[in-house]
């Protein structure tokens, strides 16, 4: 559930952004959010309330020290920055107002992930459930922690993509969640024009876990605006 949380990526340099998010993809993290400026790192975090967040300390409408104490009047999510210049006195202003990290560049990608990993379990450990949910669809069994269905006595396997909206989707079940909502939780800030390829991975996924995938019981089209993902809950 550590790859569940949505982490925020604020950093100018473009090449830095996207190199830190192939990474955290790579490495299994989905909800991902970037921004190139403080205002939209400030908006951007009101909106969609991340987990976790990387910040440059160097941005070119402000800095990362001043959008941490913005953060901070309404959010205590844990925070690592990322800073060209390691002087002390710019690490303990880091780390005074409230960060939990403080990475200077230039820096490996695996230890950005590993001082990543050691916050998020220091973080959040307690409230992450041991195990991903196994729940039932029909005859079908859906385990979100193995990522496979079992259906008809076979083993299906589900693709990171298809692993990544059935969270989404059983987070949310019983409820319509938008397709720009499930795009983004899988695709990030590259979601937009997915719609398509959503269909496709939709269709793929009835294929698993419906007993008739042309007429499904449980993942359900909501026309015009979303999908749908009704659960039997156990009793």
């Amino acid at each position: 559930m550590m790859k569940n949380k949505k982490v925020m990526i604020v950093e100018d340099e473009p090449k830095i952004r996207e190199m830190i998010e192939l990474f955290l993809r790579k490495e299994g993290f989905f909800r991902i959010y970037a921004a190139g400026d403080y205002r939209t790192a400030l908006a951007l975090c009101r909106l969609e309330k991340p987990d976790v967040a990387i910040l440059d300390v160097m941005l070119p409408d402000g800095d990362g020290f001043s959008l941490l104490s913005s953060i901070r009047t309404f959010s205590d999510m844990p925070v690592l920055f990322l800073s060209a210049r390691g002087e002390d006195e710019d690490r303990l202003l880091g780390l005074g107002l409230g960060a939990d990290d403080y990475i200077v560049k230039p820096f490996l990608p695996r230890e950005l992930m590993l001082r990543l990993t050691a916050v998020l379990k220091r973080v959040y450990a307690s409230q992450i459930p041991e195990r991903l949910p196994v729940f039932r669809l029909g005859e079908q069994v859906v385990d979100l922690e193995g990522a496979v269905v079992q259906k008809e006595g076979r083993e299906l396997p589900l693709t990171a993509k298809e692993h990544a909206i059935l969270i989404k989707l059983y987070e949310n079940r019983g409820r319509i969640v938008t397709s720009d909502a499930v795009c983004q939780a899988v695709w990030g800030d590259d979601s937009y024009g997915y719609e398509n390829t959503l269909m496709v991975h939709m269709r793929r996924i009835r294929e698993k876990i419906e007993a008739d995938p042309s007429k499904p019981a449980y993942l359900l089209t909501v026309r015009g605006l979303g999908y749908k993902l009704i659960v039997q809950e156990p009793r």
